[in-house]
């Protein structure tokens, strides 16, 4: 043994490498193995690998040339913490492996894009000819990546040139690169996803089959590896997500003071979750079928401020067709999409790209829709969708607690209220029940049905009786159809509801229990002497709606409410006090002995309420003009019908505010009258706005008392002429209206002629007056007047003859649709008007 030399030992292994296989198997230890390859590494080097973008991989080296057998896990996680991480990455650092494995000279990724084309991902050497980024399509006879991208299976070829199977050689053209092993990248499902190229130069030794082998088992890895890598991404964006999710949870929730509130923060964040330039959120009004929404983008600095209430059906637009289907949509060009409204656009100059509209639920109805819109860095992805989905379910929860939160608030300010009602009115007692009952109801009362009946007239203590009379004969209507129907009301309930309502009404100087009389009558007038065809239903709810269309009125208008803060207005944002005459209709009707309806069914009941509510909101005058406009083209379009609920709905609230107007069509004295009451409650009203440092309007301004006639002329030129000629229209009956209006009219136009003459007349003796005090001042020398000149010390201030004609009695510019006549020359056109206590006081005499 002594003998034996080194050169001895490498011959007999050389010669018996089967020996030398056993012996390293069976007395060699993996780690000895493992610092025999670094050595070897260490001595051959490494090639730098490189990205085709131009990025290098952070080390040059693979960082899995000391790890090609164990502990690969602790690579993968370096690369999935690494945020940068993808599949090109994942595979590049794969391939780099695998040539080290083989010892090859160099290598090629070639990754598949959507397109089913190769493309160069990432090269090991520098020295390659510059490579175009698209290497072709997965087909045979191209290139060597191209044929085993096709076959999906690895190849080992060391005579790259000439190959009929792959002509073009190598997919990146070198040189030198004599043998290659081909390796497809596969998913679990067979798919492809790339090709790994490795390859060696001139004067290297080819590859053998067990090298090939050798890089097979290395990227089996790629599939393995790339799962884990998505998975961790996954895993990590869903953590962000779940972040983000619990930061809106917290500020919404925190924070929930207003349904505003929480609408603006839903818009931000929504902006932020998937990089949007701009967010709207609408609501759904599942009564209507509309969206509408308050609050807006505008991409300012003091964007979502609170603007006009906008409504739109549910089926118009990309919101609406995705809050009538429940469809995400994902418009990538909206200008080609023809659900896309593009008006919007063209009044902001604002230019939609993308949209991103999805729906929210609440216990599985649609609530809302929010619609993102412009993504900032392209367009809207299906990650995206599926990050807003779960965002969605929170904005269904913060908008149903905000829903939940404005009940409650409004139920305290309800709570407010009733409590202040409560101490102000209180039922009818029992000495006022036996009272009225045992005073007999007449079986007729004379020129009840007159329209120029004076209700005013009546006694206080009459006006329950005539009240009973009116209400029990329109319920007797139901006798027509069953003989039974009469036993459908009961006397005593009558009694108690009809005198709790007078006590409800406050002590105003206008809108108190004599109004309500009047316009109960007036309604009772149009009901009994036109030929209408109202149900008996709706004929029951039109007079109780005028009898409670004004309970508990302050005496104050609808936007003195808003602007003195009432709790009223907390509660009701529109037609403020109609809401709560409705609401206070009810609350009477659930006393005990008070339920005038008792006897009716479910769905008449369910009906009359409904009725009711529609009447007394459209006492609002606010809603008075569209009523009208669409009454009015319905009729002369020649389309109206009773038969249509829609049409007899337009017909009940032009009646009631006919009705609630009816002072403006009496007998001019009486209407004298009333006007001044009603201006009184007016002026008091503006005494309270002057009082708090406010500047009333005309009409509520005392100190413009003067101006009432030509305020008077406006009123019934725009509102009661328009209400009462389109009722004459439907109802031929009522005409008695347009004439009484017509007749008062003329009075009040030549009050305000004589108004504006006497106006100009004393602006006639003021300048008289000035030109008088200069001539004193100026002095003139005294010269003997010439026969040509007349001296005279007064200036004539009589108007021409013309302007005293009797043009004021031509009644051909009384209709509605006419404009008022110009004054005659000489006269100023004033159009306010003064109160009238300052009418009386001027035409006392003749009027009385």
């Amino acid at each position: 043994m002594a003998d034996l030399q080194p050169e001895t030992v490498t011959q007999f292994l050389f010669d018996n490498p089967d020996f030398l296989d056993s012996f390293v198997q069976q007395h060699v230890l993996e780690d000895k193995i493992r610092q025999w390859s670094q050595r070897k590494h260490k001595v051959q080097g490494h090639n730098p690998v490189a990205l085709t973008n131009g990025d290098l991989i952070k080390d040059q080296r693979s960082n899995w040339k000391n790890c090609v057998q164990s502990k690969k896990w602790r690579i993968l996680q370096d690369l999935t913490k690494d945020n940068t991480t993808n599949k090109a990455r994942v595979f590049t650092e794969l391939a780099a492996c695998a040539a080290e494995s083989v010892n090859a000279d160099g290598h090629n990724l070639y990754l598949v894009d959507e397109q089913n084309q190769l493309f160069l991902a990432s090269k090991s050497s520098r020295n390659q000819r510059a490579p175009t980024a698209c290497v072709g399509r997965i087909e045979p006879r191209t290139s060597l990546p191209a044929y085993v991208a096709y076959t999906k299976e690895s190849l080992l070829t060391n005579s790259l040139l000439g190959d009929p199977r792959f002509p073009l050689g190598m997919g990146v053209e070198t040189e030198r690169g004599v043998s290659a092993i081909a390796v497809p990248l596969l998913h679990g499902n067979n798919l492809i996803l790339g090709v790994v190229e490795l390859y060696r130069n001139y004067g290297s030794m080819p590859f053998s089959p067990e090298e090939e082998e050798v890089a097979e088992m290395m990227l089996v890895w790629a599939d393995i590896c790339m799962e884990y890598v998505e998975m961790y991404n996954s895993m990590m964006k869903q953590r962000k997500l779940n972040d983000f999710l619990l930061a809106v949870t917290k500020s919404i929730f925190q924070d929930i003071v207003s349904m505003d509130t929480v609408i603006m923060k839903i818009m931000n964040y929504a902006k932020k979750l998937v990089i949007a330039d701009r967010a709207s959120l609408f609501l759904v009004d599942t009564k209507s079928r509309e969206l509408y929404a308050r609050i807006f983008d505008t991409g300012r600095v003091e964007e979502h401020i609170p603007q006009k209430e906008i409504r739109f059906p549910m089926d118009r637009g990309v919101a609406g067709h995705v809050a009538s289907t429940g469809e995400v949509l994902n418009i990538a060009d909206a200008y080609t999409d023809s659900r896309f409204n593009r008006d919007v656009d063209l009044q902001t100059g604002y230019r939609t790209k993308s949209i991103l509209c999805m729906p929210i639920y609440n216990r599985g109805n649609i609530i809302g829709v929010v619609q993102m819109v412009n993504k900032i860095d392209g367009v809207f992805t299906k990650a995206d969708e599926e990050s807003f989905e779960t965002f969605a379910i929170y904005c269904g929860l913060a908008l149903h607690h905000a829903k939940l939160y404005d009940k409650i608030r409004r139920s305290e300010q309800k709570y407010r209220v009733a409590v202040e009602v409560l101490s102000y009115h209180s039922q009818c007692n029992d000495e006022e029940y036996m009272l009225t009952k045992n005073v007999p109801i007449p079986s007729d009362i004379p020129d009840i049905l007159d329209y120029d009946y004076s209700p005013w007239a009546i006694d206080s203590d009459h006006k329950p009786v005539y009240v009973l009379y009116m209400m029990r004969d329109i319920f007797k209507m139901h006798s027509h159809k069953n003989k039974n129907e009469e036993r459908r009301f009961d006397l005593d309930d009558m009694i108690r509801f009809t005198l709790t309502v007078r006590k409800n009404y406050r002590n105003v100087p206008y809108h108190n229990w004599a109004h309500a009389f009047s316009v109960a009558h007036a309604m009772f007038t149009v009901i009994k002497t036109s030929e209408h065809r109202f149900t008996p239903i709706e004929c029951l709810a039109l007079y109780v709606a005028c009898l409670c269309h004004d309970l508990d009125h302050r005496g104050k208008t609808n936007a003195f409410m808003v602007k003195s803060a009432s709790p009223l207005a907390a509660i009701y944002s529109t037609s403020t006090m109609e809401h709560h005459h409705f609401n206070h209709t009810v609350t009477i009707l659930q006393n005990e002995g008070h339920n005038i309806f008792k006897h009716l069914t479910s769905a008449e009941y369910k009906q009359i309420l409904s009725d009711i509510r529609h009447c007394i909101l459209a006492t609002d005058l606010a809603l008075f003009f569209a009523n009208r406009s669409r009454l009015q083209d319905i009729a002369d379009k020649g389309e109206f019908s009773w038969d249509n609920a829609d049409h007899r709905r337009l017909v009940m609230a032009n009646s009631m505010t006919a009705a609630d107007l009816c002072s403006m069509y009496k007998p001019w004295k009486l209407q004298v009258q009333l006007v001044d009451v009603i201006m009184e409650e007016f002026w008091q009203q503006g005494d309270e706005e002057r009082s708090q440092g406010l500047t009333p309007m005309p009409m509520m301004d005392r100190q413009k008392k003067n101006e009432l006639p030509h305020l008077e002329v406006g009123f019934l030129v725009g509102i009661c002429l328009p209400c009462y000629e389109v009722m004459a229209q439907i109802l031929p009956e009522t005409k008695p209206m347009v004439n009484g209006a017509v007749a008062n009219l003329k009075k009040w136009r030549e009050l305000a002629d004589k108004e504006a003459l006497e106006k100009e007349k004393e602006k006639e003796r003021e300048k008289q007056t000035e030109e008088t005090q200069d001539e004193v001042i100026k002095e003139p020398p005294v010269t003997k007047p010439s026969d040509d000149v007349i001296v005279t010390s007064e200036k004539n201030t009589l108007l021409p003859a013309d302007v005293l004609d009797d043009s004021a009695s031509d009644t051909s510019f009384l209709a509605a649709d006419k404009p008022l006549p110009d004054p005659p020359s000489g006269r100023t056109s004033n159009t306010s008007v003064p109160s009238e206590k300052t009418v009386l006081s001027s035409q006392s005499e003749e009027s009385r």
